[in-house]
């Protein structure tokens, strides 16, 4: 079947629509990590909205998926909705027909008639050039890995061009992941979140300006990985050690389109604030 003739709709959280991301997912990804619950939790349960994306059907079977999450954020200190760009499977039967950007364009018309300003993501080395050259998508800079040998304890008064807004609701709801685990503890004026990684000793940190409630508690004993952008705080100051493209799985890059007049054209690296918990790592 062409691609012309496979039903796109729009993607959904019913039982039967999870199921089906399950098993798509799940077989593209060699994993067990998409079950129909952890979907639930990502797809339905988001208090800021339930996923904008779109599906590519042949009769009863997914061939295609695409989904983008809702978030909140703060460009230049206003509050806009907007959309991160997360899920994307094709069935090793339906490639090659240019299904993801098919899909892609139909979840991004579908997120503007409903308000959302912008699409954001997080891309590897691979699939970049496939959201640049096919999406028109900008690519604002690589983001910093590395260790930081001490965390700071308050941010620079600068106002970030971009920034996620977390609120009580959706940050418990972040890190009520089922994948995930966490801790958290103050540190002076910032609140420090704290996620397991692969690597024994070394958390995932994030850090979010005031004091919000987490519902997690307890600075882990062991070395910082920081993964993001934080124009706020000064790297160098905090013994910040980039891990070498070399060790990394895949060098990640921060991806940008704007969907409306509520968001910029293009974003500045070097005025992005972006941590593990603005995206899907940990």
């Amino acid at each position: 079947m062409t691609a012309e003739a496979l039903s796109i709709r729009p993607a959904g959280t019913a039982p039967a629509q999870l199921e089906a991301y399950s098993r798509l997912l799940n077989a593209a990804f060699a994993t067990e990590s998409f079950s129909p619950a952890a979907l639930a939790w990502r797809y339905r349960d988001n208090p800021a909205g339930a996923v904008v994306g779109a599906d590519a059907w042949d009769g009863e079977r997914l061939a295609a998926h695409y989904v983008t999450c809702p978030l909140e954020a703060r460009i230049d200190g206003q509050a806009v909705r907007g959309l991160l760009s997360l899920n994307t499977a094709t069935h090793p039967d339906y490639q090659g027909r240019g299904l993801f950007t098919k899909l892609a364009e139909a979840a991004y018309a579908r997120g503007a008639e409903s308000g959302y300003g912008f699409v954001i993501g997080v891309a590897n080395a691979n699939s970049t050039p496939g959201f640049l050259r096919r999406l028109a998508f900008q690519h604002v800079g690589a983001l910093h890995a590395g260790i930081m040998a001490r965390l700071p304890r308050r941010f620079s008064d600068a106002t970030p061009q971009y920034a996620g807004a977390w609120r009580d609701e959706t940050l418990a709801w972040r890190l009520a992941n089922p994948g995930g685990r966490y801790v958290a503890a103050r540190r002076g004026e910032l609140t420090a979140v704290w996620a397991k990684t692969h690597l024994p000793f070394v958390r995932c940190a994030a850090l979010l300006p005031g004091h919000p409630a987490t519902g997690v508690a307890g600075a882990p004993p062991c070395a910082s990985l920081f993964l993001g952008l934080e124009p706020r705080m000064s790297l160098g100051r905090q013994g910040f050690l980039a891990i070498p493209d070399r060790l990394r799985p895949s060098p990640l890059n921060l991806i940008w389109r704007a969907l409306g007049e509520t968001a910029p054209a293009a974003l500045r690296a070097d005025a992005v604030a972006l941590n593990f918990l603005d995206f899907d790592p940990y």
